[in-house]
């Protein structure tokens, strides 16, 4: 192991220089990239050195909105167990940031997660000398995981997601990937054949415990309750009655995709609202641009004060919001699933009662896609002319509609309580740490 990572070290700040350009034209797009940039060097400022200085603390991190939403939850059920109990929550991306800061409290301390590089690293672990360090979902970080492993700090990945793409990649790099992997104390896995899958990748299976997932343990409840969007629809001139698609997630070409089925649709359903949330807010201007270019009317979200014309296409351009949307919508497209690879999540919308269509492309979330095909919680279409006729059908059939929520949200059910096992099994790892 200390073969690999004196590599890994070796081969890190190359890289790093390598992909110096993208990173700078990616602070320039996003401007908000930029914010507490010293921190991905683990540079601090004065208050957050003072604010973290007694030690102690959960280190928790996720990297976007979507980890974010998780850790937020697992940090709230931690709490109410120890309320004594003090977090750091660092995140990857400016938009995950701005939602954990929106939680910044004196038990709660966000930053920016710090570039995997031994002295980051090393910094970061040394200023918040953390009890106990837990990982949503993917977040795997070679040097984070060996030092915690050299000072005794359990460390644990939880609600870990396997693709099949990163599954085989870890395969096929076994020798590499499992030392790291079995340097972690605990994985709590999503499903019951996840623990089959990563023993695959040469994990001790002492390690691995099935607890369900937190991001469907009672999406809704756990948490605030969803904001109410209707007044905005109100306020463009939407009628109440009127059947709303919603692209969630959507990726590049989607909005254009969708809204040539909404052109098709206009016919039989000429009050048809498209609502679309892109993954990426920063792609409002182009996907505003491909929907004027079919002759839709657009309007921002960023300026429903500002209403013209009833718009065909409401366009999402701010983030953190995707979840509250949901119950706006009358159907729920997952984006991510035609046009590109891997597919978004389809729980938040059934948990939110309603019903939920997606394309071919569901590969980062393949074994809940399939409990949900099986029980008829959910339809597939393989390409836009099935997927017009499908929403067709769901747009004329309330009771159909019923069904696919009724069915796909008794497959989600089997997730409840999924936070509390989590719960459970930290708590072992910290006794033993």
């Amino acid at each position: 192991m200390r073969f690999v990572r004196f590599f890994y070290n070796l081969g890190y700040p190359i890289v790093l220089i390598a992909m110096l350009p993208w990173l700078i034209r990616r602070m320039i797009r996003r401007g908000k990239y930029r914010h507490k940039f010293g921190q991905r060097f683990a540079i601090y400022s004065k208050r957050v050195r003072r604010r973290l200085a007694d030690g102690g603390r959960t280190w928790v991190h996720a990297v976007s909105v979507g980890e974010v939403l998780i850790a937020m939850k697992l940090i709230r059920r931690l709490r109410e167990r120890e309320p004594q109990r003090r977090f750091v929550l660092s995140t990857t991306t400016s938009t995950g940031f701005a939602l954990a800061n929106e939680q910044h409290s004196a038990w709660l301390e966000p930053i920016y997660n710090p570039l995997d590089f031994f002295w980051f690293t090393r910094r970061a672990l040394d200023l918040i000398k953390p009890d106990r360090i837990v990982l949503i979902e993917a977040e795997v970080w070679p040097n984070l995981v060996c030092q915690a492993r050299a000072r005794g700090i359990p460390i644990a990945l939880v609600n870990a997601r396997l693709s099949p793409r990163s599954e085989s990649r870890f395969r096929t790099f076994r020798a590499i990937t499992a030392p790291i992997f079995n340097r972690l104390d605990l994985i709590c896995v999503q499903e019951p054949e996840d623990v089959a899958r990563w023993q695959s990748l040469g994990v001790d299976g002492a390690r691995i415990v099935h607890t369900g997932s937190i991001k469907f343990d009672d999406t809704f409840s756990a948490a605030r309750a969803p904001r109410d969007f209707r007044p905005i629809l109100d306020r463009l001139g939407i009628p109440g009655d009127a059947p709303v698609l919603l692209g969630a997630s959507t990726h590049q070409g989607e909005e254009e995709l969708l809204g040539r089925v909404c052109i098709a649709l206009r016919p039989a359903f000429p009050d048809l609202l498209l609502i679309c949330v892109p993954r990426h807010a920063e792609r409002a201007g182009e996907a505003t641009l491909d929907l004027a270019d079919l002759g839709l009317r657009v309007h921002l979200r960023s300026r429903v004060d500002q209403p013209n014309a009833r718009p065909d296409v409401l366009l999402i351009d701010t983030t953190g919001e995707l979840r509250d949307w949901h119950a706006c919508a009358t159907v729920v497209f997952v984006g991510k699933s035609i046009l590109a690879s891997g597919g978004q999540n389809p729980a938040e919308p059934i948990v939110a009662g309603r019903p939920v269509v997606f394309g071919p492309n569901m590969q980062n979330f393949a074994i809940l896609v399939r409990g949900l095909l099986r029980a008829r919680g959910a339809v597939q279409v393989s390409d836009e002319t099935e997927l017009a006729g499908m929403l067709a059908q769901l747009l004329n059939d309330e009771a159909a509609r019923a069904a696919l929520v009724r069915n796909g949200q008794a497959v989600i059910a089997t997730h409840r309580g999924a936070t509390d096992r989590t719960c459970d099994a930290l708590a072992a790892i910290r006794s033993r740490g």
